[in-house]
């Protein structure tokens, strides 16, 4: 018997399948479709084990699709812009844009290699003029229709890179590649209005059926609403004086109006408006703001940080209680950028607050009482009391459920001219700008008589210069010689060019829609679009579950608004696969090491391949490069093929979990293949014809006989494996493969029963296998005596008749409780099926064989015994 070659195979049949163009994307725009997207990688320069599991498990949807006769779009690209590119600029002396061709290059022979079910001449690279021209225009157009604005914002600061970094980029403090004390500083940022849907982003959730649950709350979490209340506090200085124009009022968003009987303080935040005009006055507040301001912008690092605060000297008048005053601090726990930048604190009912009250000495009144506890008695000691309960030492508010006391704490605040009912949500408005060159150039011209005015369309795309350098921190934009200097399209003056580029989530947000139609003069054909949209299963890590999925959910909302697109979901299905692991490794020095470096002496012993000495076994942590424990996908392609890799992905864990590599699970699958081609080749030769009829001993209506039930086990195959494709349960129809091949190796006798079966189940076989493994079913196709190409053949249906149970379970109760089953022929008769349940001794025992007052037959479910 041969040995399977894979290496000639896999070129073969993917030489074969381009030969042909299997993968094109059907020209016509009816009849059912099916939109398979993955995530599109950003172009480092080789492809990693998590590229293998998300690629793969969209090209086993694609492929499956295909074959059930959907108009598949199934296209790849490169989110090519980011700062990657600029610092291998810097470090190596190369030009991001050849860096990043010559990356795509690579990755995209890397991929071919998988085998992937791609139209490959759709694809689209967002540092192509060509592609970001569109977004340029949707840009304005988003300017136009009031979605998209500037203003001054805080952001985090590298003073040596001279850039804006993300909260993620700030690393205790410091700038993530410069090291540098991140400062806070306020700048003029392009911004998009995604607050203008935040209801309807948080609502229409509630239709994304096909999303993991998780994604969706984690989404409705970061969009966050908050009904609650706008006070407003009423100012005086009791060691300070206001500053002088202020009017005295201090407005607080809150979403506890009902503990405002358990206020101790009122806290602002260090770059609220009135901090500034204190601070000014005030060298040891201005000190303070600026230790608030190395922490960066990011949520969670202030919530890590410790609780501090600087009384202001100022107090705030109570709005429930008369003659009552707290104290004013500046806190480094406030966000300028949720609610109004400023809080009361109830320290017994919110654990910063708590934390706060603690260091400073303030009162800690419990207002919220657990039920069954005693007010008089009940104490908040280290952990702030947050669960439900009923309102005291609270005046007005005493004995109210929390829901009415917050209701009636509005209405008295509305009644009195305090304060009224408000909704707010955590989500805020998206800035876009970035200080850096490998980014989309926002087309802006800045004129000193016009203000800010919009590129004319006829004058985009705004290109990128190329003679750029990198010798100088900050961006080359900036400081190019001639690209910023134009004049202003409305005055003629001399004017300059924005030279922020877009953040690359703009990029991210819209191009499933451009694939649509990748060669068309506007962003996307719109009768393409609107056939093609939404996406039919999108297919990426849960890391983006956040702010790429809302952003695109955004995006498609405001290109809707401006006419380029009628829906306002873009993903129909969503599947967040998992990560993938590996067992982690260390010498006796402490050093990582790679697993390469290790051989495996037994399932518990581990040594070095260099000098024999002992390696600690770590757990299976997700692959990264800094703990080494990781595998390159092409080393494996190599020695084992596309297949083996592929088959492994899918089979050794669900698809949303994590995934352990080993090289057990490399082998196992390596072996199945070799085994699956064994026992075609050893068969082939004698089966029947294709196209010979059935014989009638296994014809679905009257067959018997061993053949016929080997046929029936093929057929129920078929219709298990069908289901777990659609339900996205990869692993489970592995499973299921694997007991076919053992089913039909089990296949005895060489009658025509026998080699009519065997051939069925050979070609069942192989035609549930090709999503998975496409390269060796299509051959072993060809060795069964398939014409056409596999890639092209319909998706095997199971016949009904041969998939049905001859016998069913039937559950036999007593009054409606279980007391035992019976089997039965299907669709038993009623008086067959009662006969049966009343012969059970357990039912027996209950009616003392007197006849039951009735009984209820389901038929092929359920026989109910009323006694």
């Amino acid at each position: 018997m041969s040995r399977y070659d894979f290496k000639a195979n896999e070129q073969k049949w993917q030489d074969a399948w381009n030969g042909a163009r299997a993968f094109a994307t059907p020209e016509g725009l009816d009849g059912p479709k099916a939109y398979v997207l993955e995530m599109f990688p950003y172009p480092s320069g080789r492809i990693h084990v998590g590229h293998v599991r998300v690629y793969t498990l969209g090209d086993v949807i694609a492929r499956y699709k295909r074959a059930r006769g959907f108009n598949v779009l199934h296209p790849m690209g490169w989110d090519a812009f980011g700062l990657p590119a600029e610092n291998a600029a810097i470090e190596n002396g190369v030009h991001p844009a050849k860096w990043t061709y010559q990356n795509i290059d690579h990755m995209r022979a890397q991929l071919k290699s998988m085998g992937l079910s791609i139209d490959w001449s759709r694809e689209v690279t967002t540092c192509d003029a060509d592609y970001y021209r569109h977004e340029q225009k949707m840009f304005l157009d988003f300017l136009k229709a009031g979605l998209a604005y500037r203003r001054e914002s805080w952001v985090n600061w590298d003073p040596v890179d001279h850039t804006v970094l993300a909260n993620e980029q700030v690393i205790d403090g410091k700038g993530w590649r410069s090291g540098a004390p991140v400062e806070k500083r306020k700048l003029s940022q392009w911004f998009l209005k995604i607050t203008a849907f935040a209801d309807e982003l948080r609502d229409d959730l509630a239709t994304l059926e096909r999303w993991p649950e998780r994604v969706r709350i984690m989404q409705e979490n970061w969009i966050g609403r908050s009904e609650g209340a706008r006070i407003r506090f009423r100012l005086s200085g009791e060691k300070n004086a206001l500053p002088a124009g202020h009017d005295g009022n201090l407005e607080v968003f809150t979403t506890r109006p009902d503990t405002l009987f358990g206020a101790a303080f009122v806290a602002i935040s260090p770059n609220h408006p009135l901090a500034d005009s204190l601070a000014a006055k005030d060298p040891a507040l201005a000190a303070f703001i600026a230790e608030c301001n190395a922490l960066g912008t990011s949520e969670e690092a202030i919530e890590k940080a410790e609780k501090k605060g600087v009384n202001t000297g100022l107090v705030a008048a109570h709005p429930f209680i008369e003659g009552h005053r707290l104290p004013v601090y500046v806190a480094n726990f406030v966000l300028m950028d949720y609610g109004t930048g400023a809080i009361f604190g109830c320290p017994a009912h919110d654990q910063r607050d708590l934390d706060f009250a603690r260091k400073y000495g303030l009162p800690v009144r419990p207002v919220v009482i657990p039920e069954g506890e005693d007010a008089a008695g009940f104490a908040v000691g280290n952990e702030a009391y947050t669960g439900d309960g009923r309102l005291a030492n609270s005046g007005f508010l005493d004995g109210l459920a929390v829901a009415e006391a917050k209701a009636e704490a509005n209405r008295r605040l509305e009644a009195t001219g305090q304060g009224k009912a408000e909704i707010t949500y955590r989500l805020r408005d998206w800035g876009v700008s970035r200080q850096r060159y490998w980014g989309c150039p926002i087309p802006i011209i800045h004129c000193a008589s016009c203000g800010p005015q919009p590129v004319p369309d006829r004058d985009l795309p705004v290109k990128l210069p190329d003679d750029v350098t990198f010798d100088a921190p900050g961006n080359p934009l900036a400081r190019h010689p001639t690209w910023k200097h134009v004049k202003c399209p409305a005055c003629g003056k001399d004017a300059e060019r924005e030279t922020d580029t877009f953040d690359t989530f703009f990029e991210s947000s819209w191009y499933f829609a451009r694939y649509c139609s990748p060669a068309s003069s506007a962003p996307f054909d719109r009768k393409a679009a609107d056939y093609w949209l939404p996406v039919d299963q999108y297919v990426g890590g849960i890391e983006h579950a956040v702010l790429h999925l809302l952003y695109s959910r955004f995006f498609t909302r405001a290109m809707k608004a401006c006419g380029y697109i009628g829906i306002r979901e873009p993903f129909d299905g969503l599947l967040t696969q998992g990560m993938v692991c590996h067992e982690t490794y260390r010498d006796g020095a402490g050093r990582w090491l790679y697993p390469e470096e290790v051989r495996r002496e037994s399932a518990t012993v581990a040594v070095k391949v260099s000098d024999g000495s002992p390696v600690t076994l770590g757990r299976s942590e997700k692959m990264s490069k800094s703990k080494k424990n990781v595998v390159d996908p092409q080393t494996i392609i190599d020695a084992y093929g596309a297949d083996t890799v592929r088959l492994f992905i899918v089979s050794d864990s669900p698809p949303e979990r994590d995934l352990d590599w080993t090289d057990s699970g490399i082998d196992g699958a390596w072996r199945y293949l070799g085994r699956l081609w064994r026992l075609v080749e050893d068969a082939a030769p004698g089966l029947p014809a294709p196209g010979t009829p059935a014989p009638a001993s296994v014809a679905a209506e009257g067959g018997s006989g061993p053949a016929f039930e080997a046929r029936r086990t093929i057929h129920k195959a078929i219709k298990d494996a069908t289901d777990d494709i659609e339900r996205l349960h990869f692993n489970r129809m592995v499973a299921r493969l694997r007991e076919l091949t053992n089913a039909v190796a089990d296949i005895a006798g060489e009658d025509d029963a026998a080699r009519w079966v065997r051939r069925e189940g050979l070609e069942t076989l192989v035609r549930l296998a090709a999503p998975t493994i496409p390269h060796i079913a299509e051959e072993l196709w060809t060795m069964l005596g398939g014409r056409d190409m596999l890639v092209a053949t319909p998706w095997p249906e199971a016949d009904a008749r041969l998939t049905a149970d001859a016998t069913v379970t039937v559950a036999v109760q007593v009054n409606g409780k279980l007391r035992g089953t019976i089997e039965l022929p299907r669709d038993a008769d009623k008086a067959a099926a009662e006969q049966a349940a009343l012969a059970l001794p357990a039912v027996q025992a209950f009616t003392g064989g007197k006849p039951p007052r009735k009984v209820i037959v389901v038929p092929n479910r359920i026989v109910n015994v009323v006694a």
